[in-house]
């Protein structure tokens, strides 16, 4: 059986109880180097393989979980935050289904609910906002036409952008396009939980100069 478990936002007490007793079961274990805390692999048996992901291609990655399926070995996918936000194991699973392989999705703390922890605030608050929109400044990766930050920051409820401390500028000019007003209260938050976690507050007409001033580049999670 292949297990995708979701780590946590950083913090190795924030996997769940479930995902802390698959990895300390695991066999094989496949995780994100560059963003999963390297502190949760000491739950792993000595007997344990690890791979870290973050050199491996899709192809790589898929024939680890499947030779360790086709060995009878208990296998771990181990995932930043939640699997189902921007894990990318969507394409993870569908060659698994294509090659008659068995998984099971573990799910995790995602890194938002990190950042709003840090924050110490609420995402939903009465008769400010009642919505969540958890999006991304487009980069390298594309963002649907209808998707795209001006649009999103057009309904006025509360907005998360993750993977984006390094496209603050973007963001800012974005925004602003979509009607967000300068004094509008934001916050970057980077490495949620994690011991070097840094929480810097501003406003939408500050985001920018605020990321500058503090080196604010993500990494480790999602921002």
């Amino acid at each position: 059986m292949v297990f995708f478990v979701g780590a946590g936002p950083g913090a190795e007490d924030l996997i769940t109880v479930r995902g802390a007793r698959l990895l300390a079961e695991a066999d094989v274990v496949v995780y994100a180097g560059s963003l999963v805390n390297p502190k949760l692999l000491d739950a792993c048996k000595l007997t344990c393989t690890v791979y870290d992901s973050s050199g491996m291609t899709l192809a790589q990655i898929v024939d680890v979980l499947v030779k360790a399926d086709a060995a009878g070995e208990t296998c771990v996918r181990l995932h930043t935050g939640d699997p189902a936000l921007y894990g990318a194991h969507g394409e993870q699973m569908a060659e698994l289904r294509r090659r008659g392989v068995a998984f099971e999705v573990v799910p995790g703390v995602s890194s938002i609910f990190g950042a709003a922890a840090a924050l110490g605030c609420e995402y939903t608050v009465p008769e400010v906002s009642q919505s969540l929109v958890v999006t991304r400044v487009e980069g390298r990766t594309p963002v649907p036409a209808g998707e795209r930050l001006p649009a999103m920051a057009a309904h006025g409820c509360t907005l998360v952008l993750a993977l984006s401390a390094g496209l603050l500028e973007r963001a800012q000019e974005e925004l602003l396009a979509g009607g967000r007003v300068p004094s509008t209260p934001a916050a970057i938050v980077v490495r949620a939980s994690w011991p070097d976690e840094a929480v810097y507050r501003c406003t939408v007409g500050t985001l920018a100069q605020c990321g500058r001033e503090h080196g604010a580049r993500g990494g480790g999670g999602v921002p």
